[in-house]
């Protein structure tokens, strides 16, 4: 059974920082998939960035520059580094996995319903 446990959001003034993790467990296949998303007040859920299981990742162009996807294997642990944060980035961030297939994203893009497991997200609050 695939989990996934976010953490690390918070409130932050503009200009700031967070990190958010997520523990990752039950991923059964060697090809996998983990990536972000986040849905705004309003605005429909969106990608931010993917990780392949070769290690490879990929950012949204909407965020490029001031986020940074990682992982920790050694602890099964996937970060979201958000820096220059701006009030436009409120969101509730979510982790997501897929396992089987190796595909993350369809070019720049990182849609949803390529990732069947989710946690449970974490909210990000930025004032200005």
């Amino acid at each position: 059974q695939v989990q996934l446990v976010e953490s690390g959001g918070g409130s932050v003034q503009a200009g700031g920082s967070l990190r958010l993790s997520c523990e990752y467990s039950g991923l059964t296949s060697s090809k996998y998939c983990l990536a972000w998303f986040r849905r705004a007040p309003g605005k429909e859920r969106e990608g931010i960035g993917s990780l392949h299981y070769t290690g490879s990742s990929m950012i949204s162009s909407s965020v490029k520059g001031r986020f940074t996807i990682s992982q920790d294997t050694a602890k099964n642990i996937l970060h979201l580094d958000m820096n220059n944060l701006d009030p436009d980035d409120t969101a509730i961030y979510y982790c997501a996995a897929e396992h089987g297939s190796g595909i993350c994203r369809t070019g720049p893009m990182i849609p949803p319903t390529l990732y069947h497991y989710w946690g449970q997200g974490t909210q990000v609050a930025v004032s200005s």
